[in-house]
């Protein structure tokens, strides 16, 4: 027989961030978390927010919920969740992250099938905390053919669609909670397209004021081969870094 993997449940060297820069080298392989699912989070990321802006026994949401990084970060450190999403793909991969009892682990998660432009199924300023990370426009395509999906838009639809987005986001909140999302920019054309702004804008114009920006660094835009040739041939840098916005209501 194979020996069992011996699961650590949390991990071994977290500290709070302190300042508005944020760097994982080390994307954090605790509990359930791999990096297989494109594009997700860093689950230090989530367990700063929720540390930082919530309390156990509250209630979170994440209506981006994707690979699940969220909801395993929220049951692990005794907060209950509400993790949405579109995708079928991504909700069964949620409730198999998910799945595990731990003594320590008391928050209850509840994933649902939902648009985040209506969440109608959660009651106006019910909800202590969101902490979620949305698709980047059409930069990863999640799914082919699911019409809700934001990830099949271009960047002004998406823009336009993420207004829905940050009024549902207001809607459900409670009053002098926090809203912290994880946004990246693009380029067209050798130039950026600063979508990041546009939605933090977005979010402002529903009546979130903006309370930080955090720089998180990403450690996966090495210069090599095409892009390397490319940043050089067509004079552009390559973006390595996303913001975290958060707001409050």
């Amino acid at each position: 027989m194979m020996p069992r993997k011996i699961i650590k449940w949390q991990p071994d060297d977290f500290e709070l961030e302190m300042n508005t820069v944020w760097s994982f080298p080390k994307r954090g392989d605790w509990a359930t978390h791999d990096a297989k699912w494109r594009g997700n989070w860093s689950p230090y990321i989530p367990r700063n927010i929720l540390l930082r802006y919530s309390q156990e026994g509250d209630l979170v949401l994440d209506q981006f919920a994707g690979g699940g990084t969220t909801l395993v970060e929220a049951k692990l450190l005794s907060r209950n969740i509400i993790g949405v999403d579109v995708n079928d793909i991504a909700l069964d991969r949620c409730k198999e992250r998910t799945d595990f009892e731990i003594e320590e682990a008391k928050g209850k998660v509840y994933i649902r099938k939902g648009d985040a432009r209506n969440l109608y199924f959660i009651q106006n300023e019910s909800i202590d905390l969101i902490c979620t990370h949305p698709p980047y426009a059409n930069i990863i395509e999640y799914s082919e053919d699911i019409e809700e999906d934001l990830s099949r838009l271009k960047v002004k639809e998406f823009l336009v669609e993420m207004e829905k987005v940050a009024e549902e986001s207001y809607r459900v909140l409670k009053k002098g909670k926090f809203c912290a999302i994880l946004m990246g920019d693009t380029r067209q054309k050798g130039h950026v397209i600063p979508m990041s702004f546009e939605v933090m804008k977005i979010f402002e114009s529903v009546g979130f004021k903006t309370k930080e920006i955090i720089i998180k660094e990403q450690h996966n835009c090495k210069a090599t081969g095409f892009w390397k040739t490319n940043s050089v041939k067509y004079n552009f840098l390559l973006l390595a870094h996303e913001y975290l916005f958060v707001f409050r209501k």
